[in-house]
């Protein structure tokens, strides 16, 4: 198991005092004085720092930029988009969609005015409640500071606060101030099944996200619509998909025109200054070293690009399994986590909110494959540790689910009627061939990966001691 802290980057990028390197990882701006950077090799290191760096910001940009307009599946800035039902066979909008939840997103716009989210009381039913700014950072959750979500949520209002912004809130209305211009919403509401939807959907519709001067009364609403999820037909690339594609020149130009709006977080004026060595400047044109664009920045552009698919060292692993500890969702100058959770786990809370455990081999080694039959086993103290519930979910290899599985078997959880054995330990068959007795997990029929969701986990499950079965081939 790894639960050591990772370097913010492999050691291969070191301070370099004397050619004046900035890096990324933390090295200290070198005094004035010194010789100024010569020949062009520390352009490639720079590069690759920076895309590591600026990874997260990209990928929310091309989220967002998705996700808003009157098209199918998209909502104007400031409103909700509620789905309407459980992900269907063959679903892969988002990636590895949730069987056990109804999501709510949008995004939020604090450029004018404070925006007020409202949530209703949930009548005892988990809520998960979410909010992150531009760089991936959980900004509010509905478990912080004291909101007990396992046993539902209370009727609140929390006004989101831009840079900049000094005014007086409503009374009752809690601040939470905001370090970049747009933020994302990310509300999930448990759902037992489909036939528990109507519950939920009323839900949805008692809460209100409303800028300032409305909810205060001092001006109307205008009217908007949310527009239904988008056919799966016509579902662009993701934006994984979009960052990966962009030369070095596309990659920076964006970054320099997000970076106005939505400043590191946190500060960091060595990351800016590294930018800045390469010609990214915030909100200006970039202007890439020209003497070098072949030899050194396209190398670093694919340097980053590896890098931000590359499991930090700092991952919590066991048993074959991946995921994320005590540092995620708040990830100060980690820059390699962020960057990774970003584009493993895109939307991914605190410690507080959720474990999101991955795994595509078995205890030998091989790729998972719903041909072959596995048992994982949870011994009496390795059973899930959570505060809410759990679930586990067999996915294909692209994070869709499959097409044709049995409803009833596509997921299986604590609220979903696992039977454990006679000394409290639990044993869950995973297969593509139905099983008549026990607790039987449908898995595709070809390679596919399992995850295992943790809402509300309990420390154990994030700090080291706790980690799932190993998947046993039978």
């Amino acid at each position: 198991m790894k639960n050591q802290r990772r370097e913010l980057f492999s050691f291969r990028w070191v301070c370099a005092a004397l050619t004046g390197l900035v890096l990324l990882a933390g090295c200290a701006t070198p005094p004035s004085g010194l010789p100024a950077k010569t020949g062009s090799g520390w352009i490639q290191d720079e590069v690759a720092d920076s895309y590591v760096f600026g990874y997260p910001l990209l990928l929310m940009s091309a989220a967002r930029d998705d996700a808003l307009g009157t098209g199918p599946g998209q909502a104007q800035v400031n409103v909700l988009r509620h789905a309407r039902a459980l992900p269907s066979s063959g679903a892969l909008n988002p990636m590895r969609p949730s069987l056990d939840t109804l999501d709510s997103t949008g995004w939020l716009d604090l450029g004018a005015e404070p925006i007020v989210l409202s949530l209703p009381n949930s009548g005892g039913r988990y809520v998960d409640a979410r909010v992150l700014d531009m760089w991936t950072n959980v900004i509010w959750s509905s478990d912080i500071p004291t909101a007990p979500r396992i046993t539902g949520i209370k009727a609140q209002s929390i006004a989101f606060v831009g840079p900049g912004w000094s005014g007086t809130l409503p009374r009752g209305v809690r601040r939470v101030e905001a370090p970049t211009r747009y933020l994302w919403v990310n509300l999930r509401i448990q759902a037992n099944g489909r036939r528990d939807i109507s519950v939920v959907r009323k839900l949805q519709r008692a809460i209100r996200v409303t800028p300032l001067a409305i909810y205060a009364g001092e001006r109307r609403a205008a009217s908007v619509v949310a527009r239904s999820d988008r056919p799966e037909t016509e579902l662009p690339d993701t934006p994984a998909a979009q960052i990966a594609a962009l030369n070095a020149a596309d990659f920076f130009g964006r970054l320099a025109q997000a970076l106005a709006d939505n400043p590191p977080v946190p500060a960091d004026p060595d990351a800016l200054q590294t930018l800045a060595d390469i010609g990214v400047k915030p909100g200006l044109p970039v202007r890439l070293p020209r003497d070098a664009s072949s030899t050194q920045t396209a190398p670093g552009l694919a340097l980053g690009r590896e890098r931000v698919a590359s499991p930090p060292s700092n991952l919590m692993s066991g048993n074959g399994w991946l995921w994320f500890g005590d540092d995620v969702g708040q990830y100060g100058k980690d820059y390699a986590l962020r960057a990774y959770a970003a584009y493993a786990q895109p939307g991914i809370g605190t410690r507080h909110d959720e474990v999101r455990a991955t795994v595509q081999l078995d205890n030998e080694g091989q790729k998972l494959n719903g041909a072959r039959r596995y048992v994982l086993h949870f011994a009496p103290n390795q059973l899930p540790p959570v505060r809410g519930f759990w679930s586990l979910t067999a996915y294909m290899p692209d994070g869709a689910l499959a097409s044709g599985m049995p409803e009833q078997a596509s997921v299986i959880g604590d609220r979903r009627g696992v039977r454990r054995n006679a000394d409290g330990s639990l044993d869950v068959v995973v297969s593509a061939v139905r099983q008549k007795a026990g607790n039987w997990l449908a898995a595709p029929r070809g390679e596919f990966q399992l995850m295992l969701r943790l809402y509300a986990p309990k420390p154990q499950a994030t700090d080291g001691t706790w980690q799932p079965p190993a998947v046993t081939r039978r």
